[in-house]
């Protein structure tokens, strides 16, 4: 295009940097677009670009995303700039494009091209099934976690011939590996593949097929990938293969908000672009169109002490804006009262809760917050998951405490007989179940009754007899321990706590966290009774209203949002950057914690607050706190820093000088928060022992059993046992001799006259 012709109108709203991007057609390209810079506007224009250019026909063009809904945003944008050409374009996710090769071309890799795509349920189902027949722990090494193993393997492209035996290690006793090959035979065999496959079985298309990999490396002419910093290595090695003739690869991405290697995410593949693809040329989108400069100088000011990154400094024209707020609170009650008092002096000043978002390290945060929000009526919605009392494992604890504190709970019985698996199934509920309602009584109560008859298999029998003293054992507990001691210890004797111990999904960790958290919420309330009933209100709030809300979200879900205001609780050693997963991955995983810091700062329009607390209660333990060294590595002059009067002897402000304005943030590393002694205490050593028998009988004399309208004598049908004749009968429970089953003990609700 000459320089006196005028731009095209999709070219014109570009600036300089983002125009080279777009004009950029021939050869590799990485385009590093920082947080804000437009980098959408930039893919959909490039799109535009080559086709609006004669470059290519839509079917020559491969354009990927990481969601569908991205992939629904990019097809509609580029539609709006070009028309109907957009039609024949291969836009979608990884997943959606490699399915769409592989039916065409199923049979070279053992599939017929009506393959079934199993979901995780079928997946899981699948494992448990092979584990049973290898005779592996299911206890000991939980299907998930093996499933979880088997996934990372595909997301490196690893097929069981090129598994290593140090890539298994000892787990599933060593047998990892053939659980794996066996995993994929049977998925054959069913003509079937879960979302690993998709992409796994195109590898192995195109690299034993070479002239299928050449038909579609003949076809795409022009490769865009968006979020290139968070594919795996399986992505990485397909677009390579598709890339090697014509070398028009873009990757658009930012090294700088790599969070999520726990999916399998290899920061890597950005990082090495110019060496994996000679001649690769880099583009940094460096303007921000969405933060103050505060923001992006104290974000650029953070993410720089990472040494894993190519580098790039945001910066804006934009005018105005405060500094970032450091705020320090005594605890984390304090902190969320800080918060909502915030967020009301916004909405003052006319401000709507949607521009308005608090993202936390962890979910076992959200919980205060909550509760908060709940007091003062403030709407929210938790972005990315339930709410904190809504979760799974918050659920399965409440039920055991329910169940103990309320016997005819039938609910929180059905709930927990079974969780962890005690080897009562449908088969024995439904037995329960019918005496029940037979007799109108309590689960529990049948439950009681039906283990003192022959109606459940021995096993079945067994089980449900030692769950009933545990919950018998476990209610005359309640008679002397508080309701906090007694929680962990029903957590730790059901084996609940060990459930999630013993997982090895990514999300066990979190759900330990979480439980760990509804066990410190306990300690605010007199009794067990109190808090079960707060808990009642709190869920029985409305959630279905259409009103302006506040977001609550982890960071790693708050990642491609942004919000006028934007709250970060908890910049504590040891929350953030967490421990554990610093523990784990080392130097490696504290850059991907600062990545996360990053990416909040990041979401942040007009004012980012960060708090820290001196005090924070964690896993039911006072513990005395110290700022992040995220904190610290905040350049100064775009910080402003307060506290709560009297708290490490500072109100506000920052120096280099160690002055008297400097908080002292050393002086709570050796002290003890509130309530320290107290949890430090012995718990009470008289838990109780598993299995006995003299609580049941206890129990069992409270009940009263109404007397059977069945005569001695009488003859009598039995669906499980046939016919008999009863020989006595003991209030509701008769004893018959069976003709085919002999002598047994049965309800009498389980029986018709002959």
């Amino acid at each position: 295009m000459r320089e006196s012709e005028p731009l095209a109108p999709y070219l014109a709203a570009l600036n300089d940097v983002q125009r080279e991007a777009v004009e950029t057609t021939e050869g590799p390209l990485l385009v590093l677009a920082g947080a804000g810079t437009g980098k959408t506007r930039v893919l959909t224009s490039r799109l535009a670009h080559i086709l609006l250019t004669g470059r290519a026909w839509p079917g020559q063009i491969l354009a990927v995303t990481f969601t569908n809904r991205a992939a629904r945003e990019m097809r509609e944008r580029v539609a709006g700039l070009i028309g109907d050409a957009v039609d024949g374009l291969w836009i979608g996710t990884f997943h959606a494009l490699a399915a769409r090769i592989l039916r065409r071309h199923a049979e070279l890799v053992g599939l017929r091209s009506n393959f079934t795509i199993l979901d995780s349920d079928d997946q899981i189902r699948l494992i448990k099934q092979l584990m049973a027949a290898a005779d592996i722990d299911d206890k000991r090494w939980p299907a998930r976690a093996l499933h979880g193993a088997i996934e990372r393997f595909k997301d490196r492209g690893l097929t069981p011939d090129k598994v290593s035996a140090a890539d298994t290690g000892d787990m599933a006793e060593g047998k990892l590996l053939a659980l794996y090959s066996q995993y994929q035979a049977r998925l054959k065999l069913l003509n079937a593949c879960d979302f690993g496959d998709l992409l796994l079985h195109n590898l192995t298309l195109f690299t034993a097929n070479a002239h299928v990999l050449a038909e579609y490396q003949d076809r795409f002419h022009y490769m865009l990938v968006d979020e290139y910093q968070d594919t795996n290595v399986a992505q990485y090695l397909w677009l390579r293969l598709l890339a090697q003739k014509r070398h028009n690869l873009c990757c658009v991405g930012d090294d700088d908000q790599s969070i999520y290697s726990w999916r399998g995410a290899e920061i890597g593949n950005i990082l090495k672009f110019e060496q994996d693809f000679t001649g690769a040329k880099i583009v940094r989108l460096e303007q921000n169109y969405r933060s103050t400069r505060d923001i992006l100088a104290a974000a650029s000011g953070l993410i720089e002490q990472n040494t894993g990154r190519l580098g790039k400094t945001l910066w804006t024209e934009l005018e105005g804006g405060d500094p970032v707020a450091i705020r320090a609170v005594w605890d984390g009650e304090s902190e969320a009262r800080m918060v909502c008092e915030t967020v009301e002096t916004l909405q003052r000043q006319k401000i709507s809760l949607e521009n308005m978002a608090i993202l936390v390290r962890a979910s076992f945060q959200m919980r205060e917050f909550e509760e908060r929000f709940i007091t003062l009526g403030l709407p929210y919605r938790v972005v990315g998951g339930p709410r904190f009392y809504e979760r799974q494992e918050i659920r399965d604890a409440l039920a055991y405490m329910r169940l103990v504190h309320q016997p005819d709970d039938d609910l929180a019985f059905e709930r927990i007989v079974n969780l962890p698996p005690r080897g009562i199934g449908p088969a024995t509920l439904q037995i329960v179940h019918k005496l029940a309602r037979a007799q109108t009584i309590p689960l529990t109560t049948a439950a009681l009754r039906i283990i003192e008859t022959d109606e459940l298999k021995p096993r079945a029998r067994k089980a449900l007899s030692a769950f009933n003293a545990d919950c018998a054992r476990w209610r005359t507990m309640s008679q002397s321990l508080d309701q906090v001691e007694l929680t962990e210890t029903i957590l730790d004797e059901s084996g609940y706590t060990a459930r999630w111990q013993n997982d090895k999904s990514p999300d066990a960790p979190g759900r330990l966290e979480n439980l760990r958290e509804l066990v410190s919420a306990m300690e605010e309330f007199e009794n067990l009774a109190g808090f079960l009933e707060h808990i009642s209100l709190v869920m029985d709030r409305d959630n279905g209203s259409n009103e302006a809300a506040l977001s609550l979200m982890t960071l790693h879900a708050a990642k491609g949002l942004e919000f006028d205001h934007v709250f970060l609780p908890g910049w504590e050693e040891e929350v953030f950057p967490n421990r554990r997963s610093v523990d784990e991955g080392g130097s490696a995983a504290l850059e991907e914690e600062r990545r996360l810091a990053y990416v909040g700062l990041t979401r942040a329009k007009q004012q980012a607050y960060i708090s820290f607390a001196a005090n924070r209660r964690i896993y039911n333990q006072w513990l005395s706190c110290i700022p992040s060294r995220f904190v610290d590595e905040l350049p100064k002059a775009h910080v402003e820093v307060s506290s709560e009067e009297g708290l490490y002897g500072a109100k506000s402000g920052y120096s280099d000088s160690g002055g008297d304005d400097q908080p002292e943030w050393s002086g709570v590393r050796q002290g003890r928060g509130p309530g320290y002694a107290r949890m430090q205490n012995t718990r009470m050593q008289n838990t109780g022992k598993r299995g006995g028998g003299t609580v049941i009988e206890g129990r069992a004399k409270v009940v009263a059993n109404a007397p059977s309208h069945i005569q001695v004598g009488a003859r009598v049908f039995h669906q499980k046992f046939g016919y008999g004749t009863v020989q006595s009968v003991d209030g509701d429970k008769l004893e018959i001799e069976f003709e085919k089953a002999g002598n047994k003990k049965v309800m009498d609700s389980f029986v018709d006259p002959a």
